[in-house]
């Protein structure tokens, strides 16, 4: 089995408990504003890589993440573009004993089989926005799929951190939190938002490739805004960090 692999790396505390092995696969079909990594948008500049290499890499690390409490992350780009790849490297870590994790968008959540969601341990389930126009402004984009798929993990009982990228003037509007908040707390599985700032460390990535980056005059959240947003999460009792 092959994919299209962006890169890998090793992180700590952004993708998923503890040191954590995270495979960037490549290609999107979202073109987020303030996207970190345009590098990954389009399948034909990864790399192919097996499995069997996938797994190879993975276990130069296993000892030293399996004792940092950590594991593998699926993320991209969109894993769930090559769902047959992406369901096969969680398979086989999983059966590996590692802690598993898919950091999706959900648009593709159809792609996802039952079985892949069975070998994920957490899923890493990134809501740009709740309120459509916003959502479409943001990504390009329609929610309908990823709320869809968000119930899905809910009635499949799948453990899941939901990823909200603050951005002033963009997508914190309180109306916009606020129902995002309520929608979250109503699932039932979510264990935690994490509420990103956003930031502009991307803006060299974006020159190197002859792009502009869309957001290049829009300041980072700020101190008062993160408060109130992570209030309006606590008001609906979602812990968020």
């Amino acid at each position: 089995m092959n994919g299209a692999v962006s890169s890998w790396d090793l992180s700590v505390g952004v993708d998923g408990p503890g040191t954590r092995f995270v495979l960037f696969t490549a290609g999107c079909p979202l073109r987020c504003q303030y996207c970190q990594n345009p590098e990954t948008w389009r399948m034909r500049d990864g790399r192919q890589v097996s499995t069997d290499e996938i797994m190879a890499e993975i276990g130069k690390y296993r000892r030293f993440i399996s004792v940092a409490g950590g594991g593998v992350t699926v993320s991209g780009g969109e894993p769930l573009l090559q769902p047959r790849f992406t369901a096969e490297v969680l398979r086989r870590c999983h059966e590996s004993g590692l802690h598993t994790a898919l950091d999706t968008s959900g648009l593709l959540g159809v792609r996802a089989t039952d079985s892949l969601l069975a070998d994920t341990d957490l899923v890493l389930l990134d809501i740009k926005s709740y309120d459509p126009a916003t959502y479409r402004r943001v990504t390009g984009g329609p929610v309908g799929p990823t709320l869809r798929f968000a119930r899905r993990l809910a009635e499949l009982g799948r453990p899941t951190w939901v990823r909200f990228v603050l951005v002033p003037g963009l997508t914190d509007a309180p109306e916009n939190v606020d129902a995002l908040a309520r929608f979250v707390a109503g699932l039932g599985n979510v264990e935690r938002v994490d509420v990103l700032p956003f930031h502009r460390m991307a803006i060299g990535k974006y020159e190197r490739l002859g792009l502009r980056f869309p957001l290049a005059g829009t300041a980072p959240p700020g101190q008062e805004l993160l408060d109130r947003v992570h209030a309006q999460f606590h008001a609906y009792g979602v812990a968020s960090s």
